[in-house]
């Protein structure tokens, strides 16, 4: 219901309004209003934006009566600068916050001021001190204007007394948080180390001019009182930068191998200056060990090192660690020390001194050499090279390996005595088995070597194990044993002796051979080959095997006996099936194979495992038998003989073909090829399959019957979608298909299920739909039609463009290219990545401590410029100079904070 102010006891508190008053009230009581409230401020034409969402209404509707408000910014906001910018605030304020200066920032950079640093956050009034028209516009904009009482109370140093330049910028900078923070370079002497805590006045004494940056014009007073070392007794060089760093003088770091060629090390690292230098000398001493340490060299009594000439290079003996420490290693001598001669004295091989000692094992060894007696060395004239039999581990046992002569011990031979072998002295031993075992070789009788003449050889029967058993083996032979020639005794085939035995069969089975009576070997000539039919394993039974020859046996032919086809004997018998079954062959009447004239060719329709039933299979033919024709009779095909019998189904169905009027076949002039349409199985149903033509069906074309699409036959019928549903498109009005000139090919929007709805996918076009483009209807961006759209977001987002403030788009001259911050789902949801391009805000230590990009961003016109120390306030630049001491390259800039602070962090 909505209030009608002319009806007499109704008039509204508000006026008259054209809304309901139920949009803000509710039925329980005339105060109580509803919350949320339905009313929407923006219908007024005052949109709340910024701060005035969250005022009270009260606040600005001091009245009952809404139409009383007006709705410039100054009807409620007091203009402090006495209409000196006109009356349009928001040219400087914003709804956000009445202290948002993003359009002064304008102001002051057009009129050749910029507000960076202080001057960013600074209070109008700190320059401009009143607020009347000629202070604003005759305010100086030169940094002495304001800071000349700076300039002029300074005292460390007193600019004026120095005769500093006017223009403070050279030192100080508005991006600190204070005058006394400055960005002064020191010039050619870079502070560090402890001069950067220092007091200005304690190197410009007088003055800051012509101050030298030579060390030693501060530092000659330390140069002259240092005595140890005595710098100047000892002429050493001004350069103080050689040993001493800017830290501290004490604690010098001088470089010994750099200035003197002597590293130190070991116990030379430790030791003081003195300890060499005696006397404060440090010119001339020498460098090799012999020059400091020859005391130690003559004190040394074990062994000797003056009495046995040793060496002055005392580092062949000697490191750097300790003199005691002895690091002399024998092994790196012509004699390495191994076994026993690692435990040794010294003095035990060295008795005579250190010079010219014997290095071969006689020459210590001798009484050991000349006292063996089993066996005596001297008598058999043994070699002199020890190492041949013993080893530096013990003189006994000896470590003479008989395996590295040319007689390696094996079998029984190993557990001889030498003696045994060599009783006749150690050289020229014969190595040949029957020197030694000729009396074994004599003795044998069975067989008896000696008349058999047999092979002196003994390695061919016999091995190193024992004389006897022998282990001839006879498969090394060209007679190898095998079967019952295993088990036979060699006197059974060698009673002729063992020269000259035969290898064939017949010579030992020739009595078996002429005995065979079925088959009778010898009347049937059979070859003499034994191994044709017989194995070594035993003469019967036969092993003769029919799969071998030309006629393997198979079927019924593996039950029959020998003479069932081999009558007339075992030679020129035939192998074709017809010459033992022509009385088969003939009697056959079903079908009859003499009137057929069949091929003689038996295996066409038969197999060995029995003459009937026949196996003759059809699939081998040009007409394989498939569905209906497996069970007709041969005689339903065949009536007409079986040669010649056609194999077009056309021929047998030509009276189907001709009656069938569901299509008429003979009207409609169908193939007579009836396998496009019919199969084996039965003639009907048809099998014919849509799907195999060059239209497929698919949806609802599945359910019409054949008429339908068919109607003026089944010849040239068009597979067009538009020639059978051009009024379906001349119908269709939501988008009209024929004013916007859509084109005929309907499978670009429609598929076969049904016309409507349809399938046009945007998604395949160069504008996918993604995020809240999928749910717009089609109207709201093909409004002026569906040719020519813009893809670019803004062509239709212009206007969210234009009204964007945190940050303005249009002042900062964001590029137009939306999808780089913007994605599809909302345009307040930015998708730019402030983290990984440039400073992490949203994650890390900086998440949450910002509202607005101003806060870092001080210029709004240009977002390359940030800042970092309006929020880092620190006391005073010297005492962020003091924490970053040492820090190359250290400027109290906020550049330099995110130069070595890119991820916010405490360091890099």
């Amino acid at each position: 219901m909505r209030v009608n102010a002319q009806q007499p006891g109704n008039e509204s508190p508000h006026g008259e309004l054209k809304w309901d008053c139920q949009v803000c009230h509710t039925s329980v009581s005339w105060k109580k209003l509803k919350d949320p409230s339905d009313f929407k401020h923006e219908k007024t034409g005052f949109p709340l934006l910024g701060v005035h969402k969250i005022v009270d209404c009260r606040s600005c509707h001091q009245s009952l009566k809404f139409t009383e408000v007006r709705t410039n910014c100054s009807s409620c906001h007091t203009d402090i600068h006495q209409s000196q910018f006109g009356i349009d605030c928001q040219s400087c304020h914003t709804p956000d916050n009445w202290q948002n200066q993003q359009e002064i920032f304008n102001l002051h950079s057009e009129r050749g001021f910029p507000l960076i640093g202080v001057h960013a956050i600074a209070d109008c009034e700190a320059c401009h001190v009143n607020q009347q028209i000629n202070e604003f516009a005759g305010t100086p904009i030169d940094c002495n204007g304001c800071h000349a009482n700076d300039f002029m109370v300074s005292e460390n140093p007193d600019h004026v007394k120095a005769g500093f330049s006017l223009e403070c910028q050279n030192c100080h900078q508005p991006m600190t948080t204070g005058w006394s923070q400055t960005r002064f370079q020191h010039g050619s002497m870079e502070l560090q180390g402890a001069h950067v805590t220092l007091d200005c006045n304690s190197c410009h004494v007088n003055t800051y001019a012509g101050t030298t940056s030579e060390c030693y014009s501060c530092h000659s007073t330390d140069y002259l009182q240092t005595v140890a070392p005595a710098h100047n007794t000892y002429g050493f060089p001004t350069d103080c930068n050689i040993c001493h760093n800017q830290n501290q003088w004490q604690g010098a770091q001088f470089d010994h191998v750099q200035f003197t060629g002597f590293e130190l090390r070991g116990a030379h690292a430790f030791i003081l200056c003195s300890d060499c230098h005696v006397n404060n000398q440090y010119v001339g001493l020498p460098q090799d060990c012999f020059g400091c340490h020859e005391n130690d060299y003559n004190n040394v009594p074990d062994p000797s090192h003056v009495t046995n000439a040793f060496p002055t290079d005392c580092i062949t003996c000697h490191n750097e660690t300790s003199w005691e420490q002895v690091t002399f290693d024998h092994n790196l001598t012509q004699f390495p020390l191994t076994g026993a001669h690692v435990t040794l004295e010294c003095i035990d091989c060295h008795s005579s001194g250190y010079t010219s000692t014997a290095s071969d094992c006689y020459s210590c060894h001798e009484q050991d050499y000349n006292s063996v007696n089993d066996p005596n060395h001297a008598s058999n004239n043994f070699n002199l090279d020890c190492t041949q039999c013993h080893s530096t581990s013990a003189w006994s046992p000896s470590t003479f390996d008989h395996n590295q002569t040319q007689f390696p011990l094996t079998g029984a031979h190993l557990t001889l005595q030498c003696v045994d072998c060599h009783s006749a002295g150690y050289t020229g031993t014969p190595t040949d088995c029957y020197t030694c075992h000729q009396q074994d070789y004599n003795s044998v009788t069975d067989p008896n070597h000696v008349t058999n003449n047999f092979n002196l050889d003994c390695t061919q029967c016999h091995n190193t194990a024992a004389w006897s058993p022998a282990f001839f083996d006879h498969n090394q032979t060209q007679f190898p044993l095998t079967g019952a020639h295993l088990t036979l005794e060699c006197i059974a085939c060698h009673a002729q002796g063992y020269s000259g035995t035969p290898t064939d069969c017949y010579t030992c089975h020739q009595q078996d051979y002429n005995s065979v009576t079925d088959p009778n070997h010898v009347t049937n000539n059979f070859n003499l080959d034994c191994t044709q039919c017989h194995s070594t394993s035993a003469w019967s039974p036969s092993t003769f095997d029919h799969n071998q020859t030309q006629f393997p046996l198979t079927g019924a032919h593996l039950t029959l006996q020998c003479v069932d086809c081999h009558s007339g004997g075992y030679t020129g018998t035939p192998t074709d099936c017809y010459s033992c079954h022509q009385q088969d062959f003939n009697t056959v009447t079903d079908p009859n194979h003499v009137a057929n004239n069949f091929s003689h060719d038996c295996m066409q329709c038969h197999t060995t495992a029995a003459w009937s039933p026949a196996s003759f299979d059809h699939n081998q033919t040009q007409f394989p038998l498939t569905g209906a024709h497996l069970t007709l009779d041969c005689i339903a095909c065949h009536a007409q003989g079986y040669s010649g019998t056609p194999t077009d189904c056309y021929s047998c169905h030509q009276q189907d073909f001709n009656t069938v009027t569901d299509p008429n076949h003979v009207a409609n002039n169908f193939s007579h090829d009836c396998t496009q349409c019919h199969t084996t199985a039965a003639w009907s149903p048809a099998s014919f399959d849509h799907n195999q033509t060059q239209f497929p069906l698919t949806g609802a074309h599945l359910t019409l019957d054949c008429i339908a699409c068919h109607a003026q036959g089944y010849s040239g019928t068009p597979t067009d979608c538009y020639s059978c549903h051009q009024q379906d498109f001349n119908t269709v009005t939501d988008p009209n298909h024929v004013t916007n000139n859509f084109s005929h090919d309907c499978t670009q929007c429609h598929n076969t299920s049904a016309w409507s709805p349809a399938t046009f996918d945007h998604n395949q076009t160069q504008f996918p739909l993604t995020g809240a483009h999928a749910m717009l209807p089609c109207l709201a961006c093909h409004s002026n039609g569906y040719t020519g759209t813009p893809t670019d977001c803004y062509s239709c987002h212009q206007q969210e463009y234009n009204n964007t403030t945190n940050p303005n788009h249009q002042a900062a001259g964001f590029p137009t290219n939306c999808e780089a911050c913007h994605n599809t789902i909302v345009w307040t949801q930015t998708t730019w990545d402030h983290d990984s391009q440039y400073f992490p805000i949203y994650s890390g230590r900086h998440q949450g401590e910002w509202n607005v990009c101003a806060d870092c961003h001080v210029n709004p016109n240009n977002y390359q410029v940030f800042e970092c120390i309006f929020c880092h306030e620190h006391d005073n630049e010297q005492e962020v100079g003091q924490q970053h001491q040492g820090v190359p390259g250290y400027v109290y800039l906020s550049t330099a904070c995110y130069a070595c602070h890119p991820t916010g962090n405490g360091k890099l």
